[in-house]
């Protein structure tokens, strides 16, 4: 399984799933992946990172899903049921309070309860993600998770939409995963 036909799918399940949550479309516009040897940081804004582990042949591997503080706001909001009128002032936050923080750390639950039934569904039934939380990153700064440097990681460049407000781009990272070998019948 090559890493595009892996990450879209991953992404297609975050989305759907944040859409259930959030009750607004969030749609992938596009992708580009690529297998590469360290951590991809997200440039121009502040970003969150949903942190996500993977437990995996005896290993714990670590990835996550990077995205724009201001659209994380937006999820944020939605799952909290703030209405759209409330969310506008909400976007150019930069100091979160603790209902805005709990809502991050859930739609980071979300995040990888979406990464885990995708990778599962794709056969990988050796595997368990979960949410290791989230925390902010500068522009620039490559987000903070455990990965040895030279290490392959499956880096999925993603242009979201999340109901009416501007697209966004947001970067999947997850650790290269061996898929589960079949036994002969």
């Amino acid at each position: 399984m090559n890493h595009a036909t892996l990450l879209e799918p991953v992404l297609q399940r975050i989305c759907a799933d944040l859409a259930m949550i959030a009750d607004k479309p969030f749609v992938l516009q596009k992708l580009e992946s690529a297998r590469v040897e360290s951590r991809v940081a997200g440039a121009r804004s502040i970003h969150i990172s949903f942190k996500l582990g993977f437990q995996h042949r005896g290993r714990v591997l670590h990835g996550c899903l990077l995205m724009p503080l201001q659209d994380a706001i937006t999820l944020a909001s939605y799952l909290m049921l703030i209405p759209d009128d409330a969310i506008k002032p909400k976007r150019s936050l930069t100091m979160l309070d603790s209902g805005l923080k709990d809502a991050m750390i859930e739609i980071g639950n979300f995040v990888g309860g979406a990464v885990d039934a995708a990778l599962r569904e794709s056969g990988m039934e050796d595997i368990r993600v979960r949410s290791e939380s989230c925390q902010g990153v500068k522009p620039n700064v490559r987000p903070a998770f455990l990965h040895e440097e030279g290490a392959p990681l499956l880096v999925g460049k993603a242009r979201l939409q999340l109901a009416q407000w501007p697209a966004f781009d947001a970067i999947l990272q997850l650790p290269e995963l061996e898929p589960a070998t079949s036994a002969a019948s």
